[in-house]
């Protein structure tokens, strides 16, 4: 069987083609709701049968070839990448849980935050270590286990204490230099990273600001148990080393690895067992088991709605009946939505619809840098709420929730995206509209 014969679209899109995403979020999402248990469906389950769907509506190839291009798409160097950071995430967190890691950071979080701060401060560490290190997942896979042992301490809900370091995530993965989302958007609209971080600036802090205030506000009546255990130290360099070498941009995978044999040769030097340290990386590993089946079904269903011409469908009707500036920015900031609810994916999701965005500008004469900015905080919204996203899935695998649960906590996605829409329609900034 021949790759090229398979791999690129071949059909005229439809609203069938799109069939499969609507499957699985009736299935998911609105089955959830509708008996009210996110914990009814597994999520795997969900993917599955709308990945099954997707191959059986696929046209015009015989069914090995139907599972091939599925196969295609899980096998994507972005998926399996994803799958090796799940993979050293897994082995880290659960080591680092073996070893005492995670106490030690929550008992030093607590002794230096004030109770009435403890929301507020969460919130900032993960906007600034992900403006720092430009990556969401990377920032998640840091917090998510300290998040998981305050709720544990203060009897904060979990989900809720989850979402806070999710939605941090995404103020830097949205605004940092170094972050793929911000390169895509400023190469494919050809305009200078500064100049789009002034626009992104102006629209975005206004969100992150809000939600501090209610991170502020809600945390005024907090209260954690007095902590009496004396802070160990020696055990909280693993985290450390983390956050350290992953703010000075060392690449996630290494900063991972360090971590796990940070957390061995501390470990063997206060008491954990060399098989200890072995078994505990084997469960994080397999704990990760789901997560993993999850992407690859997730992966392969996505890209076999992009074989059916889905996203080339959803472009071109996004695209027809565009008028004047506001409604070229909508279009605009339609278009790269849709495109990452079909791919999971915010950077590709720019990359898709970047060229698209770009001739748009040019036709409605619109700002370059506040199209880069319309890019970059609508695909990093959709990736911020949707359940099958990359930092939602490794967020609830880390803290053993639904991801659903978390998306019902979340603040800041969801303020950020009313500032965008806000600023296409009221012409904000001025200067850049």
């Amino acid at each position: 069987m021949s790759a090229d014969t398979t791999t690129s679209p071949k059909q005229k899109g439809g609203w069938w083609s799109l069939s499969p995403l609507a499957v699985f979020l009736c299935l998911y999402l609105i089955t959830s709701l509708l008996v009210n248990d996110f914990y009814k469906v597994p999520i795997t389950v969900a993917f599955l049968l709308s990945s099954c769907y997707a191959i059986a509506i696929t046209r015009g190839l015989k069914l090995e070839q139907r599972v091939y291009q599925f196969s295609v798409g899980a096998g994507n160097k972005n998926i399996l990448l994803m799958i090796w950071i799940f993979v050293l995430a897994g082995a880290f967190a659960q080591s680092a849980k073996q070893m005492g890691a995670i106490d030690a950071t929550v008992n030093l979080t607590l002794h230096i935050l004030p109770d009435n701060l403890l929301l507020a401060g969460i919130f900032i560490a993960a906007c600034f270590i992900s403006l720092s290190i430009g990556t969401s997942v990377g920032t998640i896979v840091a917090l998510t286990p300290v998040a998981v042992g305050l709720a544990e301490k203060t009897g904060i809900d979990l989900p809720y204490m989850v979402a806070i370091v999710v939605g941090g995530s995404f103020f830097g993965d949205n605004l940092s230099f170094i972050s793929d989302t911000t390169i895509a958007s400023t190469k494919t609209q050809d305009c200078v990273m500064r100049d789009k971080f002034k626009v992104n600036f102006m629209i975005v802090v206004p969100a992150a600001l809000i939600v501090l205030g209610i991170y502020i506000f809600q945390g005024l009546s907090l209260s954690a148990a007095p902590q009496i255990q004396e802070i160990e130290w020696i055990k909280v360099i693993p985290y450390l080393i983390v956050l350290g070498t992953a703010i000075a941009g060392m690449n996630v995978m290494s900063v991972l690895l360090l971590g796990i044999f940070s957390t061995g040769i501390i470990g063997l030097f206060t008491g954990m067992g060399f098989f200890d340290w072995f078994g505990a990386m084997g469960t994080g590993i397999t704990g990760m088991g789901e997560l993993i089946i999850i992407t690859l079904l997730a992966g392969g269903m996505l890209e076999t709605i992009r074989y059916n011409g889905g996203i080339d469908f959803i472009i071109a009707r996004l695209t027809r009946h565009v008028t004047g500036k506001r409604g070229a920015e909508l279009s605009i900031a339609a278009l790269v939505s849709v495109a990452n609810l079909c791919t999971a994916n915010n950077t590709i999701a720019i990359i898709t619809t970047g060229p698209i965005a770009k001739d748009i500008a040019k036709r409605f004469h619109l700002d370059r840098r506040k199209t880069a900015s319309i890019l970059d905080t609508f695909s990093c919204l959709i990736q911020g709420i949707i359940p099958y996203g990359a930092q939602m899935l490794i967020a609830a695998g880390l803290a053993g929730i639904s991801p659903l649960g978390i998306i019902g906590n979340l603040y800041y996605p969801f303020c950020m995206g009313a500032c965008a829409i806000l600023a296409i329609l009221i012409r904000y900034p001025k200067r850049y509209s």
